[in-house]
């Protein structure tokens, strides 16, 4: 027994410095990146790396709004993240709903179909895509980047997963008391699925604010630059500013830390809701 016992306390504690070991080597760049923001330029590479700068440096958050336009890429970023996480959310709400609760021919054929589109790398569409919206005479706009990007068959999936657990007990009532699909979709099932949409809200906006490819294919004037194509600006041909990219960085990473902090419970709640509930 107490063989037994040592080997399975044995078995936890290398289990335990692997994770630790894992997560030790996930946060290290994080950590170089916060140390990084606070050195000055010669220090960076200094080796031994300064974990803690000797001197602080902190002109490299004010020289960040001095360099480039960063309150208009910063507003830029975070006015697309907001609109085309509400688009997002909207029409992968109508679609599940549609594939969760209404009945018609050829319903898990075309779910099927239209998830098949997960499968298909985004590189093999963008050029298409630049294309249709050059024709539409919407490139060099945010539109082009909302009308694109406000469809997710992953987001359909998510929460036509969580409906799929909702009793049709509840939308059969309401069609008894005279209730529409719209009324039924919004004041009965959205409700009782908060968890799935907010964990659908923090994948879209995490995913819109950190996206680089999109916005350098569709935009070109300065003024409508998103953020991470306004850091780029830090790295020029034969050399980078690296504090100055890592300050930038650093204030970039505020708002998605915000809202990741705000609803973590209930992305883990509606994860673990769409892995558990029956397809």
């Amino acid at each position: 027994m107490n063989k037994m016992k040592n080997k399975k306390l044995f078995s936890k504690i290398g289990t335990y410095i692997i994770f630790i070991l894992f997560a030790f080597i996930t946060v290290l760049p994080f950590l170089w990146m916060v140390s990084t923001a606070f050195k000055y330029e010669q220090d960076v590479f200094r080796f031994p790396i300064e974990w803690i700068p000797r001197r602080v440096r902190w002109e490299n958050f004010t020289d960040v709004f001095e360099k480039i336009p960063y309150t208009t890429y910063y507003g830029n970023s975070l006015k697309l993240a907001v609109i085309i996480t509400v688009f997002t959310v909207l029409t992968s709400v109508l679609a599940a709903y549609a594939f969760s609760k209404l009945r018609f021919r050829g319903r898990n054929k075309l779910f099927l179909a239209y998830l098949a589109t997960l499968m298909v790398p985004w590189q093999v569409i963008m050029i298409p895509q630049f294309m249709i919206i050059t024709k539409m005479n919407l490139a060099n706009s945010h539109w082009a980047l909302i009308l694109t990007q406000s469809f997710s068959p992953f987001g359909v999936f998510l929460l036509r997963q969580y409906f799929l657990g909702i009793p049709n007990e509840y939308s059969e009532a309401a069609k008894i008391d005279g209730c529409s699909h719209l009324k039924i979709c919004f004041k009965i099932i959205v409700p009782m699925a908060k968890p799935g949409i907010m964990t659908l809200i923090i994948f879209t906006f995490m995913g819109t604010w950190n996206d680089y490819l999109a916005p350098l294919i569709f935009l070109n004037s300065d003024n409508l630059r998103t953020l991470q194509l306004g850091l780029k600006y830090f790295q020029a041909e034969h050399s980078t500013s690296f504090a100055l990219l890592m300050a930038g960085t650093l204030l970039a990473l505020i708002p998605v830390v915000l809202v990741y902090i705000v609803a973590q419970k209930q992305i883990i709640k509606g994860l673990a809701n769409a892995g558990g509930i029956k397809g």
